[in-house]
């Protein structure tokens, strides 16, 4: 919730009171700046028992309150237990790059018309997973307890002209998939090398590495959670995707 603008959390919340007359506390999976997407996300509530019979009808009806830039999927029983940021077991996400002005994609990719090294903008990917401490990817002055974060994953793949980055990890800093981004494409650009950029992991120091790159090209893709946390069964809590 924010003083000065609306937000996904302050519009889902008045379309469930509006639909289903009840006010709760909505906990989404993550927080994300301003501008970036999400494709998949979670949302948990503890609501007035709602049957796997009319759960279709209320997808329905919060939709059609809902303003288009913003969808439910599914509404789903899970856990009295089930915590949609903390039993997440990884995220991922994709920064999409155009190489040409697209008019069709205002706001949805980073036009970039550089020439860039992909094949070395991978190597410092693969360079990103012999680490685990990315405070020089972090905002300064966050409230967290570590900057240690285990990454799974983190390719370039070149789709037509398109060029899109997917990284995979237990969990992410503020700002942080944004400056990898940035520091990457200064290795694509040949201002970076890769020994400057374990250099630059190994200071745990933002202001070692590169811009953060624009928001509008990030998206959250995929949030993976342990098995048995939707069973049926378990019917106290409900999850918005």
């Amino acid at each position: 919730m924010q003083s000065n603008a609306p937000t996904i959390q302050q519009v889902l919340g008045e379309a469930v009171f509006h639909i289903l007359g009840q006010k709760t506390i909505l906990t989404g999976c993550g927080r994300t700046d301003a501008g970036v997407h999400a494709r998949q996300f979670y949302v948990h509530a503890d609501l007035q028992y709602i049957s796997p019979e009319d759960t279709r009808d209320v997808v329905y009806r919060l939709n059609r309150y809902l303003p288009e830039d913003i969808v439910i999927y599914e509404l789903l029983a899970v856990d009295a237990r089930a915590h949609a940021r903390f039993d997440a077991i990884s995220r991922t996400y994709e920064y999409v790059i155009i190489r040409e002005k697209n008019p069709f994609l205002p706001g949805l990719a980073y036009c970039l018309f550089d020439p860039l090294d992909i094949g070395a903008m991978n190597l410092g990917a693969d360079i990103l997973l012999e680490y685990e401490d990315f405070t020089s990817f972090s905002k300064v002055h966050t409230q967290v307890k570590t900057n240690i974060c285990a990454i799974r994953k983190a390719a370039w793949k070149e789709s037509g002209d398109m060029l899109v980055f997917t990284i995979t990890a237990d969990r992410f800093l503020r700002n942080m998939v944004r400056a990898v981004v940035g520091t990457l494409i200064n290795i694509g650009r040949r201002k970076t090398t890769l020994d400057e950029l374990r250099r630059i992991i190994e200071a745990k120091d933002r202001s070692k590495a590169g811009f953060s790159a624009p928001a509008r090209g990030l998206y959250l893709t995929f949030v993976e959670y342990p098995s048995g946390i939707f069973e049926e069964n378990q019917v106290k809590r409900n999850s918005f995707q």
